[in-house]
């Protein structure tokens, strides 16, 4: 039966986020569970269009992404997929409506990993983040509203902004890896070698100004996906502030990340704040 397939793609893609990320992992478990699956697939499918072209270096990334492309168009197109993960994110595609230039736009941005190694203006920069990150943000907000366009127009900008935002302290904080091991600089007039307190200080105002617009989009979500999202800003929002109080050398030199036991103690926190509506 076809359906036991699906339980088996949705579990898959579920098995995915809680192996590659605790974070978003743990923001996930704090949505309501009629969406919390669906967000699932979603990471499910980014992550591995991501790491096609962030982590197989001993294959033929190139190879690996085009059959990885060509499969999610088949998935698309036919609303099955002998892939249990583009098979979960077809459904949750068809279910919500999710506009297919979002997805274009995604893998637009990866194929650009596959051999882009600078971004020298301003606009490649924000081309690159809507592709890899605004998107994302946009195809969970289409789960979140459930068909609500008008709530949706409503709370794009805002979703795109906190899209932005995670994106540009995930850049900060894996920029040694970006930069020693992919040979990768995302920020543009910015020369990672020679990184200080100057153009450290420049990208997190920009975040922080990010963040502003995401938290109001946030108050304003639907009570399935509030506290959520909520708990998804407040550890980045803490990762940059980790980020803020360490040396842009040390930046450069190991990769800032919040430990375990400060995730648990920050859902506490945050779980305190939302219910006194102090978001």
């Amino acid at each position: 039966m076809k359906s036991i397939f699906d339980n088996v793609s949705k579990e898959c893609s579920k098995a995915v986020t809680n192996a590659y990320s605790t974070s978003f992992s743990l923001a996930t478990k704090m949505l309501s569970n009629s969406i919390r699956q669906d967000i699932y697939n979603i990471y499910g499918f980014v992550r591995f269009a991501d790491e096609i072209v962030d982590s197989f270096h001993d294959y033929n990334k190139e190879v690996l992404f085009n059959n990885f492309e060509r499969d999610l168009e088949d998935a698309l197109e036919n609303k099955i997929s002998l892939n249990p993960i583009l098979n979960a994110f077809q459904e949750t595609y068809h279910t919500y409506k999710i506009d297919k230039h979002m997805v274009d736009s995604f893998m637009d941005s990866m194929r650009l990993d596959l051999h882009k190694n600078n971004y020298l203006t301003q606009q490649e920069f924000k081309d690159y983040i809507y592709g890899s990150a605004d998107v994302v943000g946009l195809m969970c907000l289409k789960v979140f509203v459930n068909g609500d366009n008008d709530k949706y127009e409503s709370l794009k900008d805002s979703a795109m902004s906190l899209g932005s935002a995670f994106q540009k302290v995930n850049f900060l904080r894996d920029l040694k890896a970006d930069f020693e091991d992919l040979n990768r600089s995302y920020f543009p007039n910015t020369d990672l070698s020679q990184l200080n307190e100057s153009s450290k200080r420049q990208i997190i105002t920009e975040i922080e100004s990010d963040f502003a617009k995401g938290l109001e989009g946030i108050k304003r979500l639907p009570l399935e996906a509030r506290f959520g999202v909520f708990m998804a800003y407040r550890y980045y929002n803490k990762l940059l502030e980790k980020l803020k109080k360490t040396p842009a050398l040390q930046i450069k030199s190991t990769r800032i990340r919040v430990p375990n036991y400060k995730k648990v103690e920050l859902l506490t926190r945050s779980y305190v704040k939302y219910q006194l509506n102090l978001l």
